[in-house]
């Protein structure tokens, strides 16, 4: 497969630069060595497929404000307890008392609310539309069993609106995506046609087994070379056109579409979930009355440049140097879905090809 690979890229005759938009993607393309397969005119760029990344600084800074509460019980996934805030970060704000606690399901927040009717449990939503409808199954399963103090901080994000953003800016040249085969499960293979049909682009959503993102990979290079950009599903053993219809059904149903920040790519419009006003009282930022201020990301970290594609890790001066998982000054060196952790645990620490116009 790498043969062809090698074939067809060598006849396309110019550099193709592929995005994988999910995380796990890239996590897995480093761990099995894909890289090392690739021909090299064929270049991979990492994108806005990690969400700890992709959270705007306010929402971190949010979070260590309600951290900072008596009155409050954080819950959070363990990858965003060391994400650096203005002020630290939440395994810090723990170290000094606070009540911080990592669970592994939302529902788990849930029932720490059940048992702590004197406290107010604010779990940190944040995630694309994989982990979106577990969000909302929590919120709708507290308003039913009227668990009123429990709320969800939410960050959630989509994706397809993100991928739109950056064909729009233009900074990188972008022949084509490997779509996120979570987020496709949900939103099914027919929620990337507006990037085939508005953008021109090759859109192949793949699985994560080495073999499938090659397969995917191949799906591309084969339609850049026809000079054709179609929407491809080689996952067709998880992902369904439509998607999954009940868990669309119940995001819709606790969520509404709206504009959202992403971390170093602004307000991107359509690409937030908030929280319906019928569940609102489960709405941190409503409850709390919080004002997000503004984005103040640390001196020197470019992890806003890294999600965008517009550069590798390596180019960051801050990396493998001030910048490690012991200590991570931003957000891609923490997440295990981070595009610098990747590149940091698996060894890459050479000189990258910086991201540069298409002649």
């Amino acid at each position: 497969m790498s043969d062809e690979l090698a074939d067809i890229c060598e006849r396309i005759g110019r550099e193709v630069c592929i995005m994988e938009v999910c995380g796990t993607h890239t996590v897995s393309i480093f761990r099995n060595g894909i890289r090392s397969m690739l021909p090299p005119t064929l270049r991979l760029v990492s994108g806005p497929g990690c969400p700890v990344c992709v959270t705007a600084q306010r929402y971190i800074d949010a979070a260590m404000d309600l951290a900072g509460r008596a009155e409050v019980i954080v819950a959070t996934y363990g990858d965003m307890v060391r994400v650096p805030g203005r002020h630290g970060s939440l395994e810090t704000q723990r170290a000094a008392g606070a009540d911080v606690r990592v669970v592994y399901s939302i529902r788990d927040a849930v029932e720490l609310a059940a048992r702590n009717p004197d406290r107010t449990v604010v779990f940190i939503g944040v995630g694309f539309e994989t982990t979106a409808p577990a969000t909302a199954a929590a919120i709708r399963e507290a308003y039913t069993r009227r668990i009123n103090n429990f709320c969800v901080l939410s960050a959630h994000k989509r994706v397809v609106p993100a991928m739109r953003a950056l064909l729009e800016a233009e900074d990188v040249p972008l022949d084509g995506f490997l779509c996120p085969g979570h987020v496709s499960v949900i939103i099914g293979a027919q929620a990337y046609k507006p990037i085939v049909e508005e953008y021109n682009r090759a859109c192949v959503i793949a699985g994560f087994e080495p073999m499938q993102i090659l397969q995917g990979l191949l799906h591309l290079v084969r339609q850049i070379k026809q000079g054709e950009a179609k929407l491809d599903n080689a996952y067709g053993i998880a992902v369904k056109d439509e998607g999954n219809l009940t868990a669309l059904r119940l995001i819709d149903e606790v969520f509404e579409v709206s504009d959202a920040v992403w971390r170093a790519m602004g307000v991107i419009p359509q690409s937030g979930l908030e929280i319906q006003q019928k569940y609102a009282q489960f709405d941190a930022l409503r409850r709390f009355d919080l004002q997000l201020g503004a984005d103040e990301d640390p001196p020197g970290c470019r992890c806003g440049e890294v999600i965008q594609g517009k550069i590798e890790p390596p180019q960051c001066s801050l990396f493998s140097q001030q910048c490690t998982p012991l200590h991570p000054v931003g957000p891609c060196m923490v997440s295990s879905e981070g595009t610098c952790s990747a590149w940091f645990k698996y060894g890459v620490r050479g000189t990258s090809r910086a991201s540069k116009p298409r002649a």
